[in-house]
């Protein structure tokens, strides 16, 4: 017999070698029906393991992450088998499960089209309905080369040969479709209730330029069609929203041709992104941070220092400045530790909290760039904070309590994720460990819920992320707070303690927005362009009726303008109803209509983009309302 412990603590006896799935049907028939995978001691397992040890176990409903991603690899399989239906020549690839999905990469000899895709769509749900067992199998390295060298599948060979010596090599097979897979999957393909192909693009096998372009199909799929439906009216509106599309509606950025990955911020840009880096310079400077500006070239000896040359250099751009080799920076933290360094510091000027909004550029492949959500070129909102050992957790904590405080502003929530060393990093055990329980204290200090990603933190040290939710409810990581004991050793950065001695400060790197282009996009999707009063560019459109009412209009922009708020004048020779549609269009928060009785009256008409028509005031008066809903945001 073996004990089996339940994800509620309760144990269970069992023979040896029973399954998952005959465990959950002697817990209960429903549970069977909907579990789709299982953990087996923090391992997602298929409900087909035999379980032949003591063990704790949780089975997975589609409810749980670990559900959706055998669901949606299955999903995967299923696309693969219709693809090979159908175009038997193409090439099999990867195909795994995504946030919200799942693509398969395919080598065909002509791009797939949106016909296509229905085709493959209608083939898939005859191999649902077939409700196809998956079944796994093991073969050995030389078997496993011959039986897809067989099935003239390339790519698949490759990625065996790249497999480590005595390596479990595992296939699924369902019906006459076999796939090299480690897995979990679901049991059958008819356990796939709800799906959809969404897209096609090109992807390069293994994500490098040098190799083919494949072609990639994305899908999604859930256990209910009405939570399909759900998702796919959310990718509706997420259209609606694209950042790219409104930039360039609303005349706030756009990326060229002749700069691929480099955006350009057009004047209403330009007022958005001042707004929101005064607002920076106001809060730092509250919050004792000095301001400081770094160049954005420097020599490769320092790149070298910082580590960035062994753990980045494939995302670097290089030049070269009287014979020496140069890099322009990706980061802003080898240029805060000259800073820091140019001079002697008392344990007394700890901590030191240097900010900078710093340029920086990142070699992004084309493939990868989108709007300004990915770019070569961005500003990170960087602060450097040096201090000693025992002003860690202070710090963090006001880090924390400063993000908090501008993600209210902007009406994002929010949940923080810890992330810790990755296997590409640098430092001992001993400082990783330190620094991972700092961070972990703070959060805990602050009460806050967090999920741990192990393995997922800077090479230099770990890291907590935070991950606003939009009004659609997409998530978006943005604030970041990283602890570093590596740089401050690797650039001899000290510190005079009470007794005398020089010791190492430690630091945290730590961003707000993340990037402001980036932080753009997100308010710009959030808002649907619809900016609150106080971000809007342009907060006030004054629409004249005739051409006699203009000059009027002008004497009411200059009271408005002497109050600080931003407003256009639309003067042309236009009807009421056209100047009223535009200015909707351009998501203007106020109309001020002007006709014979405004002007007499000293007034104007008032529409809300909110509220909508709310009638004729006097022009103080509506000084007033919109000072006063802006008052304490700016």
């Amino acid at each position: 017999m073996i004990k089996v412990t339940l994800k509620d603590g309760s144990v269970k006896e069992y023979n040896k070698g029973i399954t998952v799935k005959e465990v959950a049907e002697s817990i209960s028939p429903g549970l069977a029906r909907v579990a789709l995978a299982a953990e087996i001691n923090g391992e997602v397992k298929d409900l087909s393991y035999e379980i032949n040890e003591d063990t704790n176990l949780n089975i997975l409903t589609f409810d749980s992450e670990g559900g959706k991603e055998a669901y949606r690899h299955t999903s995967s399989h299923i696309l693969a088998q219709a693809v090979k239906r159908l175009y038997p020549d193409a090439k099999l690839a990867i195909g795994p499960a995504i946030d919200n999905g799942f693509y398969y990469d395919f080598d065909v000899d002509k791009p797939f089209t949106v016909e296509d895709l229905e085709k493959i769509e209608s083939e898939m749900k005859k191999i649902i309905k077939d409700d196809l067992k998956l079944e796994r199998f093991t073969l050995s390295r030389d078997e496993a080369i011959k039986f897809m060298e067989e099935k003239g599948e390339s790519y698949k060979v490759e990625l065996i040969n790249d497999l480590p010596e005595g390596a479990t090599i595992s296939f699924y097979k369902q019906g006459d479709f076999v796939d090299l897979c480690a897995g979990p999957h679901v049991e059958s393909t008819g356990k796939v209730k709800a799906y959809k192909l969404l897209s096609v693009a090109g992807a390069y096998w293994r994500g490098s330029e040098k190799n083919k372009m494949l072609q990639r199909i994305y899908g999604t799929s859930f256990a209910k069609k009405s939570e399909l439906d759900e998702y796919l009216h959310r990718l509706e509106e997420a259209k609606k929203r694209d950042h790219r599309k409104l930039g360039r509606e609303l005349d706030l950025f756009d990326i060229y041709e002749e700069g691929p990955g480099f955006p350009f911020f057009l004047p209403k840009g330009m007022v958005l992104r001042n707004i929101l880096e005064d607002y920076w310079r106001k809060e730092h400077k509250k919050n004792n941070y000095q301001e400081i500006k770094t160049p954005i070239i420097l020599n490769e000896d320092l790149w070298h220092r910082s580590g960035h040359w062994d753990h980045y250099k494939e995302n670097m751009y290089f030049t070269k400045i009287d014979e020496g080799d140069f890099a322009i920076k990706p980061m802003n933290c080898p240029g805060g530790m000259l800073a820091y360094k140019r001079k002697l510091h008392s344990y007394r000027d700890l901590p030191q909290r240097i900010a900078e909004l710093g340029l920086v550029h990142r070699h992004e492949l084309s493939g990868a760039l989108h709007g300004l959500m990915r770019v070569r070129c961005f500003t990170q909102d960087d602060a450097h904070i040096f201090m000693t050992p025992d002003q860690v957790k202070d710090e963090v904590l006001g880090v924390i309590n400063m993000i908090d405080s501008f993600y209210k502003v902007f009406g994002f929530k929010y949940h923080v994720e810890l992330s810790t060393r990755p296997e590409d990093s640098m430092g001992s055990d001993e400082q990783w460990d330190l620094a991972i329980n700092s961070l972990k204290d703070a959060l805990d200090t602050k009460g806050m819920e967090y999920k741990v990603n192990e393995g997922d933190g800077a090479f230099y040290g770990p890291k907590i992320d935070f991950h606003l939710e939009d009004s659609i409810g997409r998530t978006w990581q943005c604030g970041t707070i990283q602890l570093d004991f590596q740089m401050p050793e690797r650039f001899d950065l000290t510190y005079v303690g009470p007794d005398g001695e020089r010791h190492r400060p430690v630091m945290i790197h730590r961003v707000v927005f993340g990037s402001i282009e980036r932080f753009i996009a997100i308010l710009t999707e959030h808002y649907a362009g619809a900016f609150p009063t106080w971000l809007s560019p342009v907060q006030v459109k004054i629409l004249p009726l005739i051409d006699k009412h203009v000059e009027y209009a002008l004497k009411v922009q200059k009271e408005l303008e002497d109050k600080g708020i931003r407003v256009e004048v639309d003067a042309r020779n236009e009807k009421i109803g056209y100047k009223i549609r535009e200015a909707r269009l351009e998501k203007v928060p106020y109309m001020l209509i002007i006709g014979d009785k405004e002007l007499e009256n000293n007034a104007v008409a008032v529409r809300s983009r909110k509220d909508g028509d709310i009638g004729a005031i006097l022009v103080s008066e509506f000084i007033d309302k919109i000072l006063k809903e802006v008052e304490g945001l700016m």
